[in-house]
Protein backbone atom coordinates (compact mmCIF):
# COMPACT_ATOMS: atom_id res chain seq x y z
CA UNK A 1 0.00 0.00 0.00
CA UNK A 2 1.26 3.21 -1.19
CA UNK A 3 2.34 5.77 1.91
CA UNK A 4 0.31 8.92 2.05
CA UNK A 5 1.54 12.58 2.71
CA UNK A 6 4.70 11.75 1.07
CA UNK A 7 6.98 14.42 0.64
CA UNK A 8 9.03 16.34 -2.29
CA UNK A 9 11.34 19.67 -1.73
CA UNK A 10 12.36 21.91 -4.34
CA UNK A 11 15.63 24.01 -2.95
CA UNK A 12 16.84 27.26 -4.98
CA UNK A 13 20.76 27.80 -4.48
CA UNK A 14 22.38 31.21 -5.39
CA UNK A 15 26.04 30.33 -6.87
CA UNK A 16 28.94 32.25 -5.92
CA UNK A 17 32.75 32.32 -6.25
CA UNK A 18 34.02 30.55 -3.30
CA UNK A 19 36.97 32.96 -2.48
CA UNK A 20 34.12 36.32 -3.19
CA UNK A 21 31.45 35.44 -2.20
CA UNK A 22 29.62 37.14 -5.35
CA UNK A 23 27.36 35.71 -7.49
CA UNK A 24 28.43 33.40 -10.33
CA UNK A 25 26.59 33.27 -13.61
CA UNK A 26 28.01 29.32 -14.11
CA UNK A 27 24.57 27.34 -14.82
CA UNK A 28 25.16 25.85 -17.64
CA UNK A 29 28.48 24.43 -16.77
CA UNK A 30 26.78 23.40 -13.53
CA UNK A 31 23.82 21.27 -15.38
CA UNK A 32 26.68 20.15 -17.94
CA UNK A 33 28.01 18.51 -14.57
CA UNK A 34 24.91 18.30 -13.09
CA UNK A 35 22.54 16.12 -15.34
CA UNK A 36 24.64 12.85 -15.64
CA UNK A 37 24.49 12.55 -12.46
CA UNK A 38 21.00 14.23 -11.30
CA UNK A 39 19.09 13.83 -14.46
CA UNK A 40 15.86 15.95 -14.58
CA UNK A 41 16.71 16.25 -10.65
CA UNK A 42 19.06 19.72 -11.38
CA UNK A 43 17.24 22.63 -13.04
CA UNK A 44 18.05 26.16 -14.01
CA UNK A 45 16.34 29.24 -12.69
CA UNK A 46 15.88 32.68 -14.44
CA UNK A 47 19.56 33.51 -13.90
CA UNK A 48 22.31 32.19 -14.43
CA UNK A 49 23.89 32.28 -10.86
CA UNK A 50 21.01 30.13 -9.30
CA UNK A 51 20.22 26.32 -9.91
CA UNK A 52 17.40 24.19 -8.16
CA UNK A 53 18.07 20.58 -6.77
CA UNK A 54 14.36 18.50 -6.90
CA UNK A 55 14.18 15.58 -4.51
CA UNK A 56 12.32 12.07 -5.67
CA UNK A 57 9.02 11.61 -4.36
CA UNK A 58 10.26 10.54 -0.58
CA UNK A 59 7.43 7.98 1.33
CA UNK A 60 8.45 9.97 4.76
CA UNK A 61 10.55 12.26 6.53
CA UNK A 62 13.60 9.96 7.02
CA UNK A 63 14.13 8.98 3.00
CA UNK A 64 13.54 12.99 2.46
CA UNK A 65 16.46 13.41 4.78
CA UNK A 66 18.58 11.03 3.05
CA UNK A 67 17.55 12.00 -0.46
CA UNK A 68 17.92 15.80 0.19
CA UNK A 69 21.21 15.63 2.08
CA UNK A 70 22.92 13.61 -0.24
CA UNK A 71 21.74 16.31 -3.18
CA UNK A 72 23.27 18.86 -1.51
CA UNK A 73 26.43 17.21 -1.02
CA UNK A 74 26.63 16.05 -4.59
CA UNK A 75 25.62 19.44 -5.38
CA UNK A 76 28.42 21.20 -3.49
CA UNK A 77 31.44 18.66 -4.71
CA UNK A 78 30.43 20.09 -8.62
CA UNK A 79 30.47 23.56 -6.93
CA UNK A 80 33.65 23.33 -5.76
CA UNK A 81 34.91 21.63 -8.99
CA UNK A 82 34.11 24.77 -10.61
CA UNK A 83 35.26 27.21 -7.97
CA UNK A 84 31.94 28.15 -6.74
CA UNK A 85 30.21 27.69 -3.41
CA UNK A 86 26.22 27.46 -2.48
CA UNK A 87 24.43 30.30 -0.39
CA UNK A 88 20.95 29.31 0.75
CA UNK A 89 18.83 32.21 1.17
CA UNK A 90 16.09 34.23 -0.35
CA UNK A 91 18.18 36.83 -1.44
CA UNK A 92 21.62 37.61 -1.90
CA UNK A 93 23.20 40.28 0.51
CA UNK A 94 25.03 42.40 -1.95
CA UNK A 95 24.11 41.64 -5.71
CA UNK A 96 22.49 43.98 -8.24
CA UNK A 97 19.82 41.92 -10.10
CA UNK A 98 20.90 44.18 -13.35
CA UNK A 99 24.27 42.84 -13.12
CA UNK A 100 23.00 39.44 -14.03
CA UNK A 101 22.77 37.49 -16.94
CA UNK A 102 19.35 35.45 -17.77
CA UNK A 103 19.80 31.78 -18.41
CA UNK A 104 19.39 30.73 -22.17
CA UNK A 105 16.06 29.07 -22.51
CA UNK A 106 13.13 29.72 -24.15
CA UNK A 107 10.71 29.67 -21.55
CA UNK A 108 13.02 32.35 -19.68
CA UNK A 109 13.57 34.08 -22.70
CA UNK A 110 9.22 34.31 -23.01
CA UNK A 111 9.11 35.46 -19.27
CA UNK A 112 11.47 37.90 -19.69
CA UNK A 113 9.80 39.39 -22.80
CA UNK A 114 6.37 39.50 -20.68
CA UNK A 115 7.50 40.66 -17.67
CA UNK A 116 10.38 43.16 -18.41
CA UNK A 117 12.14 44.34 -15.51
CA UNK A 118 9.89 42.63 -12.88
CA UNK A 119 11.20 39.18 -14.45
CA UNK A 120 14.84 40.60 -14.84
CA UNK A 121 14.62 41.47 -11.16
CA UNK A 122 13.77 38.29 -9.80
CA UNK A 123 16.98 37.18 -7.83
CA UNK A 124 15.43 35.44 -5.31
CA UNK A 125 15.71 31.77 -3.87
CA UNK A 126 12.74 30.15 -2.65
CA UNK A 127 11.96 26.49 -0.50
CA UNK A 128 9.06 24.80 -1.81
CA UNK A 129 7.43 21.52 -0.29
CA UNK A 130 4.97 19.28 -2.02
CA UNK A 131 3.16 17.10 0.26
CA UNK A 132 1.21 14.37 -1.12
CA UNK A 133 -2.60 13.97 -1.13
CA UNK A 134 -5.18 11.02 -2.14
CA UNK A 135 -7.37 12.65 -4.14
CA UNK A 136 -7.48 15.51 -6.64
CA UNK A 137 -10.73 16.33 -4.56
CA UNK A 138 -9.08 17.00 -1.81
CA UNK A 139 -6.90 19.80 -2.62
CA UNK A 140 -8.90 22.89 -2.78
CA UNK A 141 -10.62 21.71 0.79
CA UNK A 142 -7.32 21.52 2.14
CA UNK A 143 -5.99 24.56 0.40
CA UNK A 144 -8.79 27.07 1.58
CA UNK A 145 -7.81 26.35 5.59
CA UNK A 146 -3.90 25.69 4.96
CA UNK A 147 -3.99 29.27 3.52
CA UNK A 148 -3.86 30.40 7.07
CA UNK A 149 -0.79 29.47 7.85
CA UNK A 150 1.22 30.95 5.01
CA UNK A 151 2.11 33.81 7.41
CA UNK A 152 3.94 31.38 10.02
CA UNK A 153 5.55 29.60 7.30
CA UNK A 154 6.98 32.33 5.84
CA UNK A 155 8.24 33.52 9.58
CA UNK A 156 10.04 30.09 10.23
CA UNK A 157 11.46 30.53 7.49
CA UNK A 158 12.24 33.98 6.85
CA UNK A 159 16.19 34.51 5.54
CA UNK A 160 16.57 37.48 3.56
CA UNK A 161 16.68 41.12 5.34
CA UNK A 162 19.02 42.23 2.65
CA UNK A 163 18.71 43.75 -0.72
CA UNK A 164 21.57 45.21 -3.18
CA UNK A 165 23.88 45.95 -0.40
CA UNK A 166 21.14 47.49 2.15
CA UNK A 167 19.63 46.03 5.24
CA UNK A 168 15.87 46.38 4.52
CA UNK A 169 14.68 46.52 7.89
CA UNK A 170 12.62 43.06 6.76
CA UNK A 171 12.89 40.03 7.79
CA UNK A 172 11.68 38.72 4.05
CA UNK A 173 12.47 40.79 1.64
CA UNK A 174 11.92 38.24 -0.90
CA UNK A 175 8.23 37.95 -0.50
CA UNK A 176 8.24 41.76 -1.28
CA UNK A 177 9.95 40.73 -4.86
CA UNK A 178 8.20 38.32 -6.07
CA UNK A 179 4.74 39.46 -4.89
CA UNK A 180 4.87 42.00 -8.40
CA UNK A 181 4.61 38.58 -10.43
CA UNK A 182 0.70 38.47 -11.55
CA UNK A 183 -1.25 35.27 -9.90
CA UNK A 184 1.24 35.19 -6.98
CA UNK A 185 0.55 35.66 -2.92
CA UNK A 186 -2.60 34.23 -1.34
CA UNK A 187 -4.88 32.36 -3.97
CA UNK A 188 -8.60 33.29 -3.41
CA UNK A 189 -10.91 30.74 -2.17
CA UNK A 190 -12.89 28.27 -4.30
CA UNK A 191 -15.76 26.80 -3.33
CA UNK A 192 -14.89 23.16 -4.88
CA UNK A 193 -11.52 21.66 -6.62
CA UNK A 194 -13.97 21.59 -9.69
CA UNK A 195 -14.75 25.37 -8.97
CA UNK A 196 -10.55 26.00 -9.17
CA UNK A 197 -10.22 23.66 -12.30
CA UNK A 198 -12.65 25.67 -14.34
CA UNK A 199 -10.54 28.86 -13.36
CA UNK A 200 -7.65 27.27 -14.72
CA UNK A 201 -9.41 26.12 -17.88
CA UNK A 202 -10.43 29.59 -18.45
CA UNK A 203 -7.02 30.91 -18.11
CA UNK A 204 -5.92 28.59 -20.74
CA UNK A 205 -9.19 28.98 -22.88
CA UNK A 206 -8.19 32.68 -22.97
CA UNK A 207 -4.79 32.57 -23.31
CA UNK A 208 -3.65 34.08 -20.26
CA UNK A 209 -1.31 31.15 -19.57
CA UNK A 210 -0.41 27.93 -21.91
CA UNK A 211 -0.31 25.67 -18.78
CA UNK A 212 -1.65 26.01 -14.79
CA UNK A 213 2.40 26.27 -13.57
CA UNK A 214 2.06 29.77 -14.71
CA UNK A 215 -0.14 30.63 -11.30
CA UNK A 216 1.88 30.97 -8.91
CA UNK A 217 0.82 30.92 -5.40
CA UNK A 218 1.82 30.71 -2.37
CA UNK A 219 0.40 27.43 -1.90
CA UNK A 220 -1.62 25.79 -4.56
CA UNK A 221 -2.63 21.99 -5.90
CA UNK A 222 0.15 20.72 -8.08
CA UNK A 223 -1.02 21.04 -11.51
CA UNK A 224 0.28 17.79 -13.02
CA UNK A 225 0.35 15.55 -9.04
CA UNK A 226 -1.78 15.01 -6.41
CA UNK A 227 -0.14 17.14 -4.41
CA UNK A 228 -0.59 20.10 -1.99
CA UNK A 229 2.71 22.48 -2.95
CA UNK A 230 3.92 24.93 -0.33
CA UNK A 231 5.66 28.24 -2.21
CA UNK A 232 5.79 31.03 0.30
CA UNK A 233 9.17 29.97 2.02
CA UNK A 234 11.94 31.75 1.64
CA UNK A 235 15.21 29.25 1.23
CA UNK A 236 16.01 28.64 4.76
CA UNK A 237 19.93 29.24 5.59
CA UNK A 238 20.25 25.57 7.19
CA UNK A 239 19.56 22.06 5.92
CA UNK A 240 17.91 21.13 9.44
CA UNK A 241 15.32 24.28 9.02
CA UNK A 242 14.22 23.02 5.65
CA UNK A 243 13.93 19.60 7.02
CA UNK A 244 11.73 21.02 9.78
CA UNK A 245 9.50 23.05 8.03
CA UNK A 246 8.70 20.45 5.32
CA UNK A 247 7.69 18.65 8.33
CA UNK A 248 5.41 21.38 9.59
CA UNK A 249 3.97 21.04 5.83
CA UNK A 250 3.48 17.22 6.10
CA UNK A 251 1.80 17.40 9.73
CA UNK A 252 -0.93 20.19 8.68
CA UNK A 253 -1.95 18.42 5.56
CA UNK A 254 -2.15 14.91 7.31
CA UNK A 255 -4.13 17.26 10.78
CA UNK A 256 -6.36 18.66 8.30
CA UNK A 257 -6.88 15.56 6.00
CA UNK A 258 -8.04 13.63 8.99
CA UNK A 259 -10.23 16.64 9.94
CA UNK A 260 -11.65 16.19 6.03
CA UNK A 261 -12.35 12.64 6.85
CA UNK A 262 -14.39 12.71 10.05
CA UNK A 263 -16.30 15.89 8.11
CA UNK A 264 -14.74 18.45 10.54
CA UNK A 265 -12.63 21.33 9.53
CA UNK A 266 -10.64 24.69 10.66
CA UNK A 267 -11.73 28.15 9.78
CA UNK A 268 -11.42 29.37 6.66
CA UNK A 269 -10.09 33.20 6.72
CA UNK A 270 -10.53 35.71 3.78
CA UNK A 271 -7.60 36.54 1.91
CA UNK A 272 -7.43 40.40 3.54
CA UNK A 273 -6.63 39.00 6.97
CA UNK A 274 -4.21 36.38 6.24
CA UNK A 275 -2.42 39.62 4.25
CA UNK A 276 -2.54 41.28 7.37
CA UNK A 277 -0.15 38.22 9.05
CA UNK A 278 1.42 37.88 5.61
CA UNK A 279 3.01 41.53 6.04
CA UNK A 280 3.67 41.07 9.80
CA UNK A 281 5.75 37.99 9.00
CA UNK A 282 7.42 39.44 6.09
CA UNK A 283 8.08 42.47 8.23
CA UNK A 284 8.99 41.65 11.75
CA UNK A 285 9.40 37.35 11.06
CA UNK A 286 9.01 35.47 14.38
CA UNK A 287 8.72 38.93 16.11
CA UNK A 288 5.57 39.64 14.60
CA UNK A 289 2.75 40.54 16.44
CA UNK A 290 -0.44 38.63 14.61
CA UNK A 291 -3.90 38.48 15.13
CA UNK A 292 -6.08 34.77 15.70
CA UNK A 293 -8.71 36.78 13.79
CA UNK A 294 -11.17 33.57 14.72
CA UNK A 295 -10.81 34.29 18.41
CA UNK A 296 -9.98 38.52 17.88
CA UNK A 297 -7.21 38.06 19.99
CA UNK A 298 -3.14 39.36 19.19
CA UNK A 299 -0.64 37.11 19.96
CA UNK A 300 3.03 36.83 19.11
CA UNK A 301 3.95 34.89 16.06
CA UNK A 302 6.41 32.22 18.19
CA UNK A 303 3.18 31.95 20.31
CA UNK A 304 1.22 31.21 17.22
CA UNK A 305 3.47 28.89 16.15
CA UNK A 306 3.90 26.76 19.52
CA UNK A 307 -0.01 26.70 19.01
CA UNK A 308 0.39 25.14 15.68
CA UNK A 309 2.53 22.35 16.91
CA UNK A 310 0.39 21.73 19.81
CA UNK A 311 -2.65 21.49 16.63
CA UNK A 312 -0.83 18.81 14.80
CA UNK A 313 0.80 17.02 18.05
CA UNK A 314 -1.65 14.23 17.46
CA UNK A 315 0.04 13.03 13.88
CA UNK A 316 3.67 13.68 15.31
CA UNK A 317 4.02 10.17 16.02
CA UNK A 318 2.29 9.06 13.12
CA UNK A 319 4.23 10.59 10.49
CA UNK A 320 7.69 10.19 12.90
CA UNK A 321 8.56 13.82 12.93
CA UNK A 322 9.66 13.84 16.39
CA UNK A 323 12.83 15.21 15.74
CA UNK A 324 11.48 17.94 13.53
CA UNK A 325 9.01 19.36 15.42
CA UNK A 326 11.24 19.37 18.74
CA UNK A 327 13.95 21.33 16.69
CA UNK A 328 10.60 23.80 15.52
CA UNK A 329 10.50 24.12 19.38
CA UNK A 330 13.96 24.98 20.15
CA UNK A 331 13.91 27.37 17.04
CA UNK A 332 10.84 29.73 18.26
CA UNK A 333 12.80 29.89 21.60
CA UNK A 334 15.21 31.21 20.36
CA UNK A 335 15.69 34.54 19.83
CA UNK A 336 18.04 34.59 16.85
CA UNK A 337 16.15 31.43 15.41
CA UNK A 338 15.92 32.02 11.85
CA UNK A 339 18.13 33.01 9.03
CA UNK A 340 16.86 36.49 8.69
CA UNK A 341 17.82 36.95 12.66
CA UNK A 342 21.22 35.40 12.36
CA UNK A 343 22.07 37.63 9.04
CA UNK A 344 20.76 41.02 11.01
CA UNK A 345 23.09 39.31 13.98
CA UNK A 346 26.03 39.24 12.12
CA UNK A 347 25.52 42.63 10.70
CA UNK A 348 25.35 44.30 13.39
CA UNK A 349 28.32 43.07 15.02
CA UNK A 350 30.47 43.42 11.77
CA UNK A 351 28.52 46.49 10.15
CA UNK A 352 29.61 44.31 6.95
CA UNK A 353 27.85 43.18 4.28
CA UNK A 354 30.58 41.10 2.91
CA UNK A 355 30.57 39.76 7.00
CA UNK A 356 27.53 38.22 6.24
CA UNK A 357 28.14 37.10 2.90
CA UNK A 358 31.23 35.20 4.06
CA UNK A 359 28.35 33.89 7.28
CA UNK A 360 25.82 32.30 4.76
CA UNK A 361 28.64 30.12 2.50
CA UNK A 362 29.64 28.83 5.94
CA UNK A 363 25.59 28.00 7.05
CA UNK A 364 24.39 26.39 3.84
CA UNK A 365 26.10 22.92 4.44
CA UNK A 366 25.81 22.85 8.20
CA UNK A 367 24.62 19.72 9.38
CA UNK A 368 24.71 18.47 5.97
CA UNK A 369 27.88 16.10 5.90
CA UNK A 370 28.79 12.64 3.83
CA UNK A 371 29.19 11.19 7.72
CA UNK A 372 25.93 11.80 8.01
CA UNK A 373 23.96 10.18 5.54
CA UNK A 374 23.77 6.71 3.65
CA UNK A 375 23.78 6.73 0.03
CA UNK A 376 23.29 8.99 -2.89
CA UNK A 377 21.10 10.26 -4.93
CA UNK A 378 20.58 8.33 -8.28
Amino acid sequence: MSPRFTLGVEEEFQMVDKNTGQLASHVHTVLDKGIPIFGEQIKAEMLQSMVEIITVVCKDIHALRQDLSARRIKLAQILEGEGLAMISAGTHPSAHWSDQLRTINQRYEELEDEFQDVGRSILICGLHVHVGIDDHELAVPLMNQLRTWIPHLLALSSNSPFWIDRNTGLKSYRSIVWKRFPRSGIPNLFSSTTDFDCYVSSLMRNGCIDNAKKIWWDIRPHPFFDTIEFRVCDMPSTFEDTMAIAALCQALVCKLTWLYEHNMSTTVLPNNYIEENKWKAARYGLDAIIVDFHQNRRLTMRESLHETLDFVEDVVDQLDIRREVNYLRALLDDPYGTGADRQIAVYDETKSVQAVTNYLMQRTMLHCSPDSIVGTPQ
